[in-house]
């Protein structure tokens, strides 16, 4: 896997989103700017989602990515712990987020490109994201 300070800079998104318990499926695309901050990286998504038969919006997010021990380590934008990327070439992770179960797998194996897919199950959730990175910019 890359160190943290190898994804400083700016990436191209797109992510589809598969909703089984709406039956619908969804898009995003977008940029994702991964910037300095003193302490490691600010990671901020902006782009346009869309779901079938409805129409797009802007939709943004962002998180603090951390260099730690055995890894990078996620957190929401308000300092809260998410999940930590292991060192390991296809690397998972897990947040429990009472009642909702998120896993993530990374795949870093055509680095620069890669890809992260989360499953996230819960009495109200019941959909995967599939968002590949392609750098635009160092």
């Amino acid at each position: 896997m890359a160190t943290l300070f190898d994804f400083e800079g700016r990436w191209r998104v797109a992510r589809r989103i598969d909703d089984r318990m709406a039956g619908r499926a969804g898009r995003f695309e977008g940029v994702v700017t991964f910037a300095p901050d003193g302490v490691g990286l600010t990671c901020r998504e902006v782009g346009e989602l869309t779901f079938e038969g409805g129409t797009p919006f802007a939709a943004t997010r962002t998180y603090l990515w951390r260099q730690g021990d055995g890894g990078v380590k996620v957190h929401f934008e308000d300092g809260r712990f998410f999940h930590r990327i292991g060192p390991d070439q296809a690397p998972v992770a897990q947040h429990w987020c009472d009642p909702d179960d998120y896993r993530v797998a990374y795949d870093f194996t055509l680095w620069p490109d890669w890809r992260a897919t989360w499953e996230v199950t819960g009495p109200q959730k019941d959909y995967s994201m599939v968002s590949d990175f392609f750098r635009i910019a160092p």
